[in-house]
């Protein structure tokens, strides 16, 4: 092989090799943009109630339908007080209540996007987990580890919600198509419009049996309140003794 022939192919090598490098910067450039790029801007949320908008509200519900008293719940997934809620009371609401057929438990979406920067796409994450049937894991979920996922730990919530999807055994193509098109952005939209038309003002508001609780989120305060709910309704469809004759 002459000086000339080794010559030559020392530099096809040096530019194969820099076409590598520009191969594998790129590959990484593609990855970050992927994983740190900021979350698309939330739709525009009513700020007065809209009744026509709120008459298409659908929430989430546990429970049986015919059960007699229902709990809703209004939260925001980035709401602190809505996670310690279904951290340390929810729980036994759910064992206590909704699962001895005493209560259907329902959830309204209620995004305070001007005070939560990611709540909006876990709202997404969590309708688009609906249409496989796992709206409340990826609820609990949400809930369970809002620090790794919220305004405070990331400005792109997107990668760390997609591996909850993943977890929770979701068809992770369909979930993604879900979130890429907003798909129930409407469906959020109406649920915030039904909220504001209940006068509900901050989260989590639940409202028993018609009645607004807002603040009391404890476990002991939400059993008084269901307990008192429920012997109403007790007492509304017990039977009126039939009047006896005197003599």
């Amino acid at each position: 092989m002459n000086a000339q022939v080794r010559k030559q192919q020392g530099g096809n090598g040096r530019f194969l090799a820099i076409l590598g490098l520009i191969a594998v910067a790129g590959g990484a450039f593609i990855a970050y943009r992927m994983t740190n790029q900021p979350a698309a801007a939330p739709p525009a949320m009513p700020t007065v109630g809209d009744t026509a908008l709120a008459k298409n509200a659908k929430g989430y519900t546990l429970g049986r339908p015919e059960a007699p008293v229902e709990v809703v719940e209004f939260a925001d997934f980035e709401c602190n007080v809505c996670g310690t809620f279904s951290a340390l009371a929810e729980p036994d609401i759910r064992k206590n209540y909704v699962e001895t057929g005493k209560i259907r438990f329902t959830f309204y979406d209620f995004p305070i996007i001007n005070a939560h920067p990611n709540t909006m796409p876990a709202h997404q994450a969590a309708a688009c987990a609906d249409e496989q049937g796992k709206f409340w894991p990826m609820h609990d979920r949400l809930l369970e580890q809002q620090a790794a996922w919220n305004g405070f730990a990331t400005s792109a919530p997107r990668p760390i919600l997609a591996g909850y999807a993943k977890e929770l055994g979701l068809d992770e193509a369909k979930w993604n198509a879900c979130m890429d098109a907003g798909t129930h952005d409407g469906r959020i939209k109406a649920n915030y419009a039904f909220g504001l038309t209940q006068q509900v003002r901050g989260t989590p508001t639940f409202i028993i049996d018609g009645v607004v609780h807002q603040g009391g989120n404890s476990y002991d305060q939400l059993a008084q309140a269901i307990d008192a709910a429920l012997a109403a309704r007790e007492a509304a469809t017990r039977p009126i003794p039939a009047a006896t004759e005197t003599k």
